[in-house]
């Protein structure tokens, strides 16, 4: 194809057809396919998150959760479809609750560096609870709401 074409614009990335291909593997468990899914498409979802969060750190982190978050959803991902805008939009959707966060938390008057100890106004977000007890974030997620619900079942009607 000539130098307009989607592939050579996304020079790195796998044709639509090989991508398929490694979305199906990675469904089927291929750690190689899920490989190269993140090879493939770390640059512009750490490049998408930036845009939006202007740190890059966080947009590292947005990144790599975000295609976490993707694999561990990869069973509901319908393979006809393109796998690049799926995770770009759940990049985005991170990113933008990330700043979310810091706006609010700046707007209360929180330091970003202590918003996990005792004297936060605004509750630490999974992530940064993972972080400082070494846990991942999903296991931190079903924790969380292990509690929520142990805590509805024992308020029971007074909620």
């Amino acid at each position: 194809m000539g130098t307009g074409s989607a592939e050579s614009r996304t020079a790195g990335s796998p044709g639509a057809r090989d991508e398929r291909t490694l979305v199906r593997r990675a469904q089927d468990g291929s750690q190689e396919a899920i490989e190269s899914l993140y090879r493939a498409h770390w640059a512009r979802s750490r490049r998408a998150a930036y845009l939006i969060v202007h740190d890059a750190a966080a947009s590292e982190d947005i990144a790599q959760e975000a295609f976490l978050a993707a694999v561990r959803a990869l069973d509901r991902f319908d393979r006809r479809r393109p796998f690049g805008p799926w995770l770009h939009r759940i990049v985005v959707n991170r990113a933008i609750d990330w700043a979310r966060r810091r706006a609010l938390r700046a707007e209360v008057g929180v330091d970003p560096e202590n918003a996990g100890s005792e004297t936060a106004a605004v509750a630490p977000s999974p992530s940064e609870i993972g972080k400082l007890l070494g846990l991942p974030r999903g296991t931190v997620n079903s924790r969380l709401r292990r509690a929520l619900d142990a805590l509805g079942g024992l308020l029971g009607d007074e909620a």
